[in-house]
């Protein structure tokens, strides 16, 4: 029930802004001069967050591994009008991260915002069937990465007075996808990633919450999606409801927890406890 409310509350805002643009109304940028980092922010998910958050203020900078895909969206972005940048950003390497912060400082002086989005799945099959590097390339980048480009940021965050972070985990860390044994406890871990950093970084004046994903249709996802394929059906039993959404619908609450000083449940106050929070987007 909590999470219905929570969902229905974001679909709320979002016929709000709609309204207010079909009547000529000025929408409102909440996150108007805030400097939000994005990985893995080109394509699916990622990029669906990184034009939501550009949308609302914040100066963006997106990323991936490949030069042509970062020119095609920052193009793509900024002939939207908003305000993006963007570098190639592995974010298992360090000289990578570092310049992903860089960047962020050197244009727009900070950082408020990290959305951590970058994952990588190599694997399909049996748990006990994955090899000991598919196990090290799924944590080094899914987990490892993630906390490393957390301390990245938070020196960042401290300097401005303190700042969010978004874990990008996925349902499958509560309802295991069949045949991704090694993606789901990488993605599981990140829930207790979340919750050990929301209390070590709440001193600091920094959220730390989390968005589950469902089954969203993007190229990173694509297995369940093609029906002529037997794993559809396996998927299919283990899924509450697959229909065909959109990664659009995963961007209300980032947008929420982006806000100075919010929380999912009230996004106009400060939290009375550093409790991390954590929400499924169920396509």
């Amino acid at each position: 029930m909590r999470a219905a409310g929570q969902l229905l509350r974001a679909c709320s805002q979002t016929w709000k802004s709609v309204r207010m643009a079909s009547t000529g109304v000025e929408r409102r940028k909440p996150l108007e001069n805030k400097v939000a980092l994005v990985t893995a922010s080109t394509d699916g998910i990622g990029l669906a967050i990184a034009r939501r958050l550009a949308q609302d203020g914040a100066h963006v900078v997106v990323s991936s591994r490949k030069q042509e895909n970062v020119d095609r969206t920052v193009a793509t972005l900024q002939g939207e009008g908003l305000s993006v940048t963007g570098t190639v950003c592995h974010v298992g390497k360090a000289e990578d991260r570092e310049r992903l912060v860089a960047m962020a400082v050197n244009l727009h002086g900070g950082v408020d915002i990290l959305v951590s989005n970058a994952a990588v799945n190599p694997f399909f099959g049996n748990i006990i069937d994955a090899t000991e590097e598919v196990w090290d390339k799924i944590l080094h980048v899914n987990v490892k990465a993630t906390v490393l480009m957390t301390k990245a940021v938070v020196p960042e965050m401290e300097k401005r007075g303190g700042g969010s972070v978004l874990i990008v985990s996925s349902v499958g860390a509560y309802h295991p996808f069949p045949n991704l044994g090694p993606y789901n406890v990488s993605k599981t871990a990140l829930l207790g990633l979340t919750k050990n950093l929301a209390v070590e970084l709440a001193p600091r004046n920094i959220r730390v919450n989390c968005l589950a994903p469902g089954l969203i249709k993007t190229n990173f996802s694509q297995v369940p999606w093609i029906q002529t394929r037997p794993p559809h059906d396996c998927f299919l039993r283990c899924t509450v409801r697959l229909r065909n959404s959109d990664s659009t619908q995963a961007t209300s609450l980032p947008l929420t927890w982006g806000r100075p000083g919010a929380t999912q449940e009230n996004p106009s106050l400060e939290p009375e406890e550093n409790e991390a929070q954590e929400d499924v987007v169920d396509g």
